[in-house]
């Protein structure tokens, strides 16, 4: 698992790379936000230790970046404690913020923490070219609008994008969504397809559901 680590003190990135490093963690170290940010272009990481003092962009403006725009999730480490400076950086997006001068461990629980959180709210989102869906809050987001849609019709459009690109019977999709294991549903099927599809090209949502003759369905994104 690849951390990024931006401190404009040299010391201050080697010591927390050797911390990540021995705790299994491969450590990408940058001294400023335009040298994390060039790196992003071609690479991903899986969480940021941002410090917030760096010539140039502050620790609090890249944290926005990366959590708004590039979704990785920051720790901000400062020697500033004040109060009004932990919420900037909440504020800001990040997930956590630690004090100067810190025990190495306490950045390490609390990373693994973040991680945790972290990887469990992504397995609930399915995101398909502009549409996300949240399976922990039944929520479905189309061009950044957030549609409350009948519970059915997410389960449908769920299953679907779950196996994005593979056909699914119609025999799988009744038992997934309606528990129907003797096709009693068949008609409810039909008709949620149908609402389901009105609904994503009422949005603008760039993925379509196709029909595959004689077996199910299919979810694809539109080209």
């Amino acid at each position: 698992m690849r951390i990024l680590v931006v401190d404009d003190e040299l010391h201050i990135r080697q010591l927390i790379a050797i911390q990540l490093q021995q705790a299994g963690y491969e450590a990408v170290l940058a001294k400023d936000a335009q040298e994390a940010l060039s790196y992003l272009e071609d690479e991903e990481v899986s969480a940021a230790i941002v410090d917030v003092m760096m010539p140039g962009m502050t620790g609090f403006e890249l944290t926005r970046i990366l959590s708004e725009d590039l979704d990785i999730p920051v720790i901000l480490v400062t020697a500033k404690g004040q109060l009004e400076d932990k919420e900037e950086g909440f504020l800001a997006g990040s997930e956590d913020y630690l004090v100067k001068p810190f025990e190495p461990k306490e950045l390490l629980f609390r990373l693994q923490a973040i991680l945790r959180r972290y990887g469990k709210a992504q397995r609930n989102k399915i995101q398909l070219a502009n549409v996300v869906l949240d399976r922990s809050t039944y929520d479905v987001t189309i061009h950044d609008e957030t549609l409350i849609i009948p519970m059915k019709e997410f389960d449908l459009l769920s299953v679907l994008a779950h196996s994005a690109g593979q056909t699914i019977p119609r025999s799988v999709i009744l038992r997934e969504v309606w528990g129907d294991d003797e096709g009693k549903h068949e008609f409810s099927l039909n008709t949620h397809i149908t609402r389901l599809r009105e609904r994503l090209n009422q949005y603008g949502a760039m993925v379509e559901i196709q029909t595959v003759r004689g077996i199910g369905y299919r979810l694809e994104v539109m080209e």
